[in-house]
């Protein structure tokens, strides 16, 4: 059983990443993907002109982007970013999104043991 992720732990499969969360007309709207204790693949689709402020999170991040282009900042650095872009953040970043169109990514985050 898939419960509220699009993917199932008990078996394989395969999902789109582009539908699950495509035509939004405003805000941001999210999709698990799959989610474990360790481990979370988030799906997310901003409207034109929507922003998430300067926030941290304690794990480790990688931020895929799908479709449509974000401007990122990861403290005082600012990235743009474009479908095929690959963004690195490590735990405890500072950083904050905002979209300038529309754009799709797929957020990785992954909790590291204080042992590893």
């Amino acid at each position: 059983m898939k419960k509220n992720t699009l993917l199932s732990l008990a078996e394989s499969g395969t999902c789109s990443l582009l539908d699950p969360v495509q035509n939004v007309a405003h805000g941001i709207v999210s999709r698990a993907v799959l989610t474990t204790p360790a481990l979370r693949l988030t799906l997310f689709h901003f409207a034109a002109g929507q922003e998430l402020s300067e926030h941290t999170s304690k794990a480790r991040a990688l931020v895929q982007i799908l479709t449509g282009t974000c401007k990122f900042s990861v403290g005082p650095t600012v990235h743009m970013l474009k479908p095929g872009d690959l963004l690195h953040l490590p735990p405890g970043a500072l950083h904050a999104v905002s979209a300038p169109e529309a754009f799709s990514m797929l957020l990785t985050q992954v909790t590291e043991s204080a042992a590893g």
